[in-house]
């Protein structure tokens, strides 16, 4: 797969996804902390993120991988099991 083949270890791309991941939390942590000036609430909403988002992207994946468009030999229609042969 592609995807796997690049020029970057695993444990780079992997430390990279940790690493963008603290980043975006500590973002939303001091934006929470910002808009309600209260510590408990801005932790608990950038704990609460990072659980959310965890599952949103796990299901944007997911949905992606049935979406052939923009796939090396694309015909423009979503991916379909192959038929089953009666032979």
């Amino acid at each position: 797969m592609f995807l796997f083949n690049g020029r970057e270890a695993h444990s780079r791309s992997f430390v990279k996804a940790v690493s963008w991941r603290v980043l975006g939390s500590i973002d939303t942590f001091l934006l929470s902390l910002l808009f309600t000036r209260n510590v408990g609430a801005a932790g608990a909403i950038a704990t609460t993120e990072v659980l959310t988002k965890m599952f949103l992207y796990y299901f944007h994946e997911r949905v992606w991988a049935g979406i052939s468009w923009g796939l090396s030999g694309d015909t423009g229609q979503t991916a379909e099991a192959p038929k089953a042969s009666n032979t």
